[in-house]
């Protein structure tokens, strides 16, 4: 082991944790001190700071004298798969954790698992070999199969005089398990637990026992607390961050652009606490850009904070990105961060870095500069007072100039949009609002303003001002990525769009030539049905250093650049145009670049958890809502098709719900798949995808986030159906066993149903 040299005494918290994060196995208070020259005095000093890091929970102690890192696991372990999602990668668990949080998850890939004979799946337990990864926690090599373990899953515990029964909360899980005494813990009645199956006894109800206490059913943030926990997402941030976080100082002006003079503004939503975007606009007074307009996109500089190889750093990583929920925001940097120093606050100096751009008087961008430098926002706008000015009323400020000039070149760089075409796709949005109690109060549908567009569009620009930058210097960044339409995908929705009257092209999809259905449809009243199935047919945007362009905003190149405080990608981007454009610290090092593949695989996933989470809570609080509401009708639209019935998305509140095939009527209705429908066998009443139904509340299941249905409108007529010659339906639609549910519990959707990500 090779000493590292330090005059100065003591290594940092961040070098020991760093060394012993690098170095195999359990470390011993000797081995640091070797590895650090730490000598004579220094010794009983170092015990004492070893010490420090164990209380602040930063060091897990492993027997005499030896260290790890809180939450580390060893190189081999045994791990439990619980789940294999629909690439065949692998979730598991550690067979055994002595941690207080909850457990780091596993990731074994499919070609590793497919390797195995015979393959590996839920309630296998296997020896494996973990390498950290920049996710949920680790990615691991199966060495061997070591026999089956135990499925961990969240239940509600109800007392009994033996012990008690936990119910699931997970929407698929039927069963309930019985817990003994003995392994009930500490656990009460109503409590939130973590059990794991255990043995069955012969016949009869499983067994289970109790490994931790999550919360309590009671709680006004259960729902949120029960799809955190049960996608393992992080919450609460280690001591280690928040300390890192709380010594953080803001920078002086130094090297950096003086944009203080400059009114910009920051519009963002009513209740919005964090501000990381402020803009600003003017004429351009150059006279070969007659209508022009300057543009300033300034964000607030995370970098600058939030250094390569920090616990910050690491922390936001394993984050991703912000989780926005009804009842709490669960962020990816510390407040003391994301509330204060990294917040574009009115009348405040706060560092950022900026993008000076130059449109024409069509909406072009002409040139763009990056910048780092000192902002002072002129004023805090919502959305609502940004389009009063816009509208014309308001006061006569600085600020209402400077909305006036936003708006006027938004009106340019509407002319630019235009001409590109991107897919118009203006999906409702809505707002779950909480009572005191933490009940929901209302649904709120969100309202969109030409200020949400003008934000919305120079964010757009600034973004790809970035990735322009960025591969102009040969800098290795992550896109945002969004591919064409899956072939497959677009063929089966073009017979169902044929089937009602629009005509897709079969020599290649545009964003322009859904636009044209789309338009088509709002003529006729059918915009958010063909709304839905064009929805259907796009992939999922993801991160890559691969660019694959964006299909949606059809460009064809786009990176995320505009919002480093809730999002890891950003703040990669925000390094590399520092390093690219020489703007001083913080910047990309070659480790970080290296490992960006893997970073942007990572964060994609982790985004895609988030968007689970939001939807899980959110359908959690609506089932809620409506427990009180049994046998009430409402409007509502069909959202999904399948065998076993049809989901339901109500159009008051966004609410989801599965309309059983027994609750269909007396007929028996087959599945076509091709024509997204159940047509009824007898008399060709027909239930289509995108179809305005009327159903009634027949069961709410907070717990669960689940609502039955009942469907009270008849079937529509289809054209095509004739009883003696009609083609073989994909499969009988009647229910399979009791209570006639799908698999699952949710229509399959793309995105969040609460909040956008492009």
């Amino acid at each position: 082991m090779t000493s590292r040299k330090r005059p100065g005494g003591l290594p940092t918290r961040e070098e020991i944790a760093k060394f012993i994060r690098e170095t195999p196995g359990e470390v011993s208070r000797r081995e640091i001190a070797r590895a650090f020259n730490v000598k004579g005095d220094d010794r009983a000093l170092l015990r004492t700071l070893l010490k420090e890091m164990q209380a602040e929970g930063d060091l897990n102690r492993r027997g005499p004298k030896k260290f790890r890192i809180a939450g580390a696991l060893p190189e081999v372990i045994a791990i439990d798969v619980m789940s294999v999602d629909d690439d065949g990668d692998l979730s598991c668990l550690p067979a055994a954790w002595e941690g207080d949080t909850e457990p780091p998850m596993i990731k074994v890939p499919f070609r590793d698992a497919e390797r195995q004979k015979p393959a590996p799946g839920v309630g296998d337990r296997l020896l494996a070999r973990l390498k950290p990864a920049g996710d949920d926690g680790y990615e691991a090599k199966i060495i061997k199969s070591i026999g089956r373990g135990a499925h961990r899953f969240l239940a509600v515990f109800r007392k009994t005089k033996f012990g008690g029964v936990a119910e699931p909360v997970e929407r698929r899980a039927k069963n309930t398990f019985s817990i003994d005494r003995a392994e009930a813990k500490d656990a009460e009645d109503g409590d939130l637990v973590w059990v794991e199956a255990a043995p069955r006894r012969g016949g009869g109800m499983g067994r289970a026992r109790v490994r931790s206490i999550a919360g309590h059913v009671d709680d006004p943030h259960a729902f949120t607390l029960i799809a955190l926990a049960a996608h393992g997402a992080p919450v609460d941030l280690p001591a280690a961050v928040i300390a890192e976080a709380e010594k953080a100082r803001a920078p002086g002006l130094d090297n950096r652009t003086d944009l203080r003079d400059i009114p910009l503004i920051t519009i963002d939503p009513d209740d919005a606490k964090d501000h990381d975007d402020a803009v600003f606009a003017a004429p351009d007074e150059h006279p070969k850009n007659p209508g022009g307009w300057r543009i300033l996109v300034a964000i607030a500089d995370v970098s600058w904070f939030v250094r390569p190889g920090t616990a910050l750093d690491e922390e936001a990583v394993r984050r991703g990105n912000s989780i926005y929920l009804p009842d709490r925001v669960v962020p990816m940097l510390p407040e003391r961060l994301s509330n204060d120093l990294c917040s574009l606050r009115e009348n405040v100096d706060r560092p950022c870095i900026a993008v000076e751009m130059f449109i024409d008087a069509e909406g072009r961008k002409k040139n763009h500069r990056f910048m780092r430098a000192m902002m002072r926002s002129a004023a805090k706008l919502s959305y609502s007072e940004a389009q009063q000015i816009i509208g014309g009323s308001g006061s006569q400020t600085i600020a209402a100039e400077t909305v006036k000039h936003l708006y006027a070149a938004f009106q340019a760089r509407w002319k630019e949009r235009s001409k590109r075409a991107p897919l118009d796709l203006d999906l409702p949005e809505r707002k779950i609002i909480l009572k005191p109690d933490g009940t929901v109060d209302r649904i709120l549908k969100r309202e969109r303003y030409d200020a949400h567009r003008l934000i919305e569009e120079f964010m757009i620009l600034a973004n790809v001002a970035a990735a322009e930058t960025l591969e102009q210097k040969r800098m290795v960044q992550i896109y945002r990525v969004h591919d064409t339409p899956d072939p497959e995908k677009v063929n089966a929705i073009r017979d169902y769009l044929d089937d009602l009257g629009y005509s897709l092209d079969k020599s290649g999809v545009r964003p322009s030539q859904f636009n044209q259905i789309l338009k088509i449809a709002g003529e006729r009243g059918q915009q958010e049905m063909i709304s839905d199935v064009v929805l259907r047919s796009q992939r999922q945007a993801v991160y890559s250093t691969e660019n694959l362009g964006h299909f949606g905003l059809n460009l064809p190149r786009y990176s995320h650049f505009t919002s480093p405080i809730r999002r890891y990608a950003d703040l990669t981007i925000h390094r590399a145009l520092v390093t690219a454009c020489n703007l001083g610290d913080g910047g990309q090092t070659d480790k970080e670049a290296q490992r960006l593949p893997k970073t942007a695989e990572a964060i994609s996933d982790i985004e895609r958890r988030a968007v689970a989470i939001e939807r899980e809570a959110a359908d959690r609080y609506l089932a809620g809502y409506f427990e009180d509401r049994i046998g009430e009708e409402f409007d509502g639209r069909i959202r999904g098709v399948t065998r076993f019935g049809l989901f339901v998305m109500l159009d008051e509140t966004g609410a989801d719900g599965f309309v059983p095939a027994r609750h269909l009527g007396a007929e028996r209705f087959d599945f076509y798949e091709e024509k997204h429908a159940l047509i009824a066998a007898q008399s060709g009443g027909a239930y289509r995808l995108g179809q305005a139904v009327r159903v009634k509340i027949l069961e709410a299941a907070p717990l669960r986030g689940g609502l039955t249905f009942e469907m009270m409108s008849d079937p529509i007529a289809d054209p095509d159906f004739k009883p003696s010659s009609r083609r073989k339906p994909s499969r009988d639609a009647r229910p399979k066993g009791k209570g006639g549910r799908g698999p699952g519990g949710k229509a399959p959707r793309k995105g969040g149903k609460y909040k956008k990500r492009r």
